[in-house]
């Protein structure tokens, strides 16, 4: 066979290159655009609050609800906006804020305690399990009488009730997570011969962290719902205080208003918390 010629080899090259490109393309390995609906996928989440929104306008505009039972959409946002004018809604966010991040972070904090704990220990789990399983079941108002006795009205029965919240979700899944490590990552640390700590730190942990923080995603969760109860307990300040004087004053606008403020704040922390899970572990 007589043998290619220059403009011929180069011919070839560039076909098989050619090729070798489709097939790439083909098989997916080349960089691929997003397509337009990738790009909107972040936007579907507000479809749904859209239409509730459209559908309690229309259900007030046509008298199925009166307006002292739910106040149209528009009159909610002028109460919150003539609220946030006036800086009175910024004091009532910010103490809330604050008591939930003081709350969650001490329960947060004591659930890694425990559930480290009762996780790597089969007798601390005996021990401590069966108790705080049953502690679970409390619901939040249950407790309120309760830390009114034993700390009195100020921030410390605030703060320590929010923690109770957070704290079951993280010790449930981080005790769970470790106990479920798997045998043959331990004998790993064995093989090398890894301290305790060393092994909880470079095996233990990382294999259990995805578990800890789906804990902590709940745990924060809790907390926004028994911050409600805790600023039940002689507040003055406070979205809590806002909804429980919104009632006072038969107002359903400042009631519906502080309603969607919880929903708006507490989803905004699930957000942040749910990224840095997928920053840390991935999707």
């Amino acid at each position: 066979m007589a043998a290619d010629t220059p403009h011929e080899s180069e011919a070839r090259r560039g076909s098989d290159g050619d090729g070798s490109a489709r097939s790439a393309e083909s098989r997916g390995l080349g960089p691929v655009p997003l397509s337009a609906a990738s790009r909107l996928r972040p936007l579907l989440g507000l479809l749904v609050p859209a239409a509730l929104v459209v559908g309690w306008h229309v259900a007030v505009a046509t008298g199925v609800f009166a307006a002292h039972q739910l106040p149209a959409p528009l009159r909610v946002a002028e109460t919150l906006r003539g609220m946030a004018a006036s800086g009175e809604l910024w004091g009532h966010v910010a103490i809330t804020v604050q008591r939930v991040v003081l709350g969650a972070g001490l329960g947060i904090a004591v659930g890694i305690l425990f559930g480290t704990a009762t996780g790597l220990s089969r007798t601390a789990s005996d021990l401590l399990d069966p108790l705080l399983q049953s502690l679970k079941n409390i619901p939040s108002l249950a407790w309120v009488p309760l830390f009114l006795l034993w700390f009195g009205i100020g921030e410390t029965a605030k703060v320590l009730l929010i923690a109770v919240g957070a704290f079951f979700p993280v010790y449930l899944n981080l005790s769970t997570g470790i106990a479920a490590v798997d045998e043959e990552l331990l004998e790993v640390a064995e093989v090398y011969d890894l301290g305790r700590v060393e092994s909880l730190r470079r095996v233990v942990f990382p294999a259990a962290l995805p578990d800890l923080l789906v804990g902590v995603r709940g745990g924060v969760g809790l907390a926004w719902m028994f911050v409600v109860a805790a600023e039940l307990i002689a507040a003055s300040q406070g979205i809590g205080f806002l909804l429980s004087d919104g009632r006072t004053l038969a107002r359903p606008d400042i009631i519906v208003g502080s309603i969607l403020l919880f929903a708006f704040l507490g989803n905004c922390s699930d957000l942040a918390v749910k990224g840095v899970r997928d920053r840390v572990v991935g999707r």
